[in-house]
């Protein structure tokens, strides 16, 4: 738990459950190269008395735009061999959000999330009805061989042998986790949060995870801010990022009991495990996971930037 008293305040994420037995010292540098590239352009806007979206928006895209996370151009492949991609912003100050699932051939899904949330009535758009609306706000596209990577490619063939030699805790293991995102608190005291993932590998039949789906994954109102990582079906069932944020609006808790608590007792009770990264509105802020590391990063007041993978 850090503190400050009043934004700009910024965090971001890369996913938890990193694996510390295969986490390599090149990929562990180039990993903290791209968070602090998310942070700086997150920051940016912060720091020239922007507002708390536009630097959510800025820091995932630097996210998804990078092979070493799960989301945009390092997303992972479902079972077919396709990436469908889900994501979600919200608006702390206004409670206003936008979200896509399942969209393939969008570069950046956050921003087609934040064009869903200004530009159409909805809230959540899916599939191909998301791709026509994001033709119509001039989202940029991208060829499918965009995302590929051998990485994730690789790890699609890993879980489908598992999953055929019938390992399937092994399988669980290496496939639920993931995902990128980002909270601020800006100069104005408005929060925002945003989150972006390429879901699970090997995922069948249109799973959506939590990412897209508002109090599950993603969540901001007038006093807390959070963007969820993990095995994205207990996220859900537990409504996470919705439940820290009433547990600090209603319960009277502090934002680091309430991420405490959520992280620590509510998913493991359900069989869930991954992490958070929450703001609230006084510039206190947590980072909470219940796994081996999350590649994660934040500038707090002090406009001191600091990165961290492994507890």
């Amino acid at each position: 738990m850090k503190s400050a008293t009043v934004g700009p305040v910024l965090l971001v994420h890369g996913g938890a459950g990193v694996i510390r037995s295969t986490l390599t010292a090149q990929v562990e540098s180039e990993v903290r190269h791209d968070l602090q590239r998310a942070l700086d352009a997150g920051y940016a806007v912060l720091a020239g008395q922007g507002a708390a979206l536009d630097a959510v928006a800025a820091a995932v895209v630097v996210l998804e735009d990078s092979p070493h996370f799960n989301a945009g151009h390092g997303a992972v492949f479902t079972h077919e061999g396709r990436n469908e991609l889900d994501a979600s912003i919200m608006d702390g100050s206004t409670l206003r959000a936008g979200a896509v699932a399942g969209v393939q051939h969008v570069r950046n899904p956050i921003l087609l999330a934040r064009a869903v949330m200004e530009r159409s009535p909805h809230v959540m758009l899916i599939g191909e009805g998301a791709e026509a609306f994001a033709r119509t706000v001039g989202t940029q596209f991208v060829e499918p061989g965009y995302f590929h990577t051998d990485e994730r490619w690789n790890q699609l063939q890993e879980a489908i042998a598992k999953e055929a030699a019938g390992m399937q805790a092994e399988r669980d293991r290496a496939i639920h986790y993931g995902t990128v995102g980002a909270v601020a608190l800006d100069a104005h005291g408005h929060l925002a949060a945003a989150t972006s993932t390429g879901g699970m590998t090997n995922k069948r039949w249109g799973r959506v995870g939590d990412s897209s789906i508002i109090g599950a994954g993603t969540y901001a109102d007038a006093h807390c801010a959070v963007s969820a990582t993990g095995w994205g079906e207990y996220f859900i069932r537990a409504a996470v990022a919705r439940d820290i944020c009433a547990r600090v609006e209603y319960g009277g808790q502090s934002l680091a009991e309430a991420a405490r608590i959520v992280i620590e007792e509510t998913l493991p009770r359900l069989g869930g495990d991954g992490g958070v990264i929450a703001v609230d509105a006084q510039g206190c802020f947590a980072l909470p996971f219940n796994t081996d590391g999350m590649y994660r990063g934040w500038i707090d007041r002090d406009g001191r930037a600091h990165t961290a993978v492994l507890a």
